[in-house]
């Protein structure tokens, strides 16, 4: 949408075209919908925290109600997008797009041709080549289903299968996350990370690593899922959701004879979004093989990608301060690098880390686990990656992602005058 939005600003001729609703992934199937079913299960997490400490009673989840109120922000979007792209002038087209040339396009029965071609078309979950993959459910299937099933499995210990896993938790499900390899949550602070796992397998949800799945089965009353090294183990579930990451969504779009590159991380591009073999072609959000797999990222992306069809190869989107959350209880977030990534570009860090249960902050609102790892550069002091984990994470995170933009340090943060008592504040206490 920004793309096309950004191109037609500039007073050129533009359709847009989709196969399915208009809106996209995050607005419609994503990370909406996601949050407003993370927001009732925040409810349920904040009032068990603070039983006993001033709040009594029994809270739940109704799920049939949080679906229907998951649509309010959802139902309507693919309306009001066509809507959008009526007054702005853009031609909007239904249907499964592919490449017949360099700069031709057919959707269904129709051919269009372009000067400039625009690809954002996100992505969608990899294939796991298990048998019984037909019996996995998707995310965009967890979160449109109408009741809740009492077993739940995700294979995969990524961001999609512990935020889902941790609303299904809270709902009341059984829950289950099994990932193939040592390390969930590989793109995240390790240290934060472990105390985050351990504090979920407290909370009830299980976690087992090394755990790859072999295969899922049908079984008399759910499902039967297969795994370990030799397939040894045997989970039963009612509903297994893939939760073991995304690829590209570019198999169907004929790319080759769009003269279109590819590798096994999707469209190669330039720094500026166009394609190294086809200059016709710019490429945004999670289609590309250089950004993060966001929606703000893919935003972003369009915006400069549309610029630098307009003005000439001028962009280059960085993507060093993009804040990534995992949104479960207590919050995880990360901007910038990980320490195992200063060491690999060959740079000195110093490494500010501490778990903080003991802070007002964590304990105000019951919560037993907390705490950041901060690096500085060697030399200049500089902030140059922040990973947080705790109540407020999400909006601290956007703190330090400006701190490293503006290249500050964490003396400039901590010479501010923040407001008292909040999680602004806590910086001060960063050692």
């Amino acid at each position: 949408m920004a793309m096309s939005l950004e191109a037609r600003h500039a007073g050129w001729k533009v359709a847009i075209t989709d196969e399915l609703p208009y809106g996209g992934t995050c607005a419609v199937k994503g990370c909406i919908p996601k949050k407003v079913l993370i927001g009732a299960a925040e409810v349920i997490e904040r009032a068990h925290a603070m039983k006993n400490k001033g709040i009594s009673g029994d809270l739940r989840i109704v799920w049939p109600d949080l679906i229907r109120f998951k649509r309010t922000f959802t139902d309507l979007v693919p309306v009001t997008r066509k809507e959008t792209f009526a007054k702005e002038g853009i031609d909007t087209f239904h249907g499964h797009a592919r490449f017949l040339g360099r700069n031709t396009i057919q959707i269904g029965e129709k051919t269009l041709s372009s000067r400039f071609i625009g690809i954002a078309t996100g992505a969608v979950p990899g294939k796991l080549g298990i048998s019984g993959e037909e019996y996995v459910s998707t995310s965009d299937d967890f979160l449109a289903m109408e009741s809740l099933p009492e077993r739940i499995l995700f294979i995969g210990g990524g961001i999609i299968s512990f935020e889902l896993a941790h609303v299904a938790a809270k709902a009341g499900a059984s829950v289950t996350i099994l990932h193939r390899s040592g390390m969930v949550l590989k793109e995240f602070d390790p240290f934060l990370v472990d105390i985050l796992v351990q504090t979920l397998r407290e909370s009830g949800i299980g976690i087992l690593t090394d755990m790859p799945v072999a295969s899922v089965e049908k079984s008399a009353d759910g499902f039967r899922v297969h795994a370990g090294k030799a397939g040894e183990k045997v989970f039963e579930a009612d509903m297994v959701v893939h939760g073991a990451g995304r690829v590209p969504n570019i198999a169907g779009l004929d790319l080759n004879a769009g003269g279109v590159a590819v590798d096994e991380r999707g469209i190669t591009i330039n720094p500026y979004l166009q394609s190294i073999s086809n200059p016709s072609v710019y490429v945004a959000g999670d289609a590309n093989a250089r950004g993060k797999p966001l929606s703000p990222v893919a935003t972003r992306d369009g915006r400069a990608a549309a610029r630098n069809m307009i003005q000439g190869n001028k962009l280059e989107p960085g993507y060093m301060t993009v804040p990534g959350v995992v949104f479960v209880s207590p919050l995880l977030a990360s901007v910038g690098l990980r320490e195992d990534q200063v060491a690999k570009g060959g740079m000195t860090a110093v490494v500010h880390q501490k778990e903080t249960p003991d802070w007002y902050s964590a304990r105000r609102v019951g919560m037993t686990r907390s705490g950041y790892t901060i690096l500085t550069e060697g030399k200049s002091g500089r902030i140059i990656g922040a990973h947080l984990l705790g109540y407020n994470a999400d909006e601290m995170i956007n703190i330090f992602a400006l701190a490293i933009r503006t290249g500050a340090t964490l003396a400039d943060l901590q010479e501010m005058a923040w407001a008292y008592p909040t999680g602004g504040y806590d910086i001060n206490r960063i050692q």
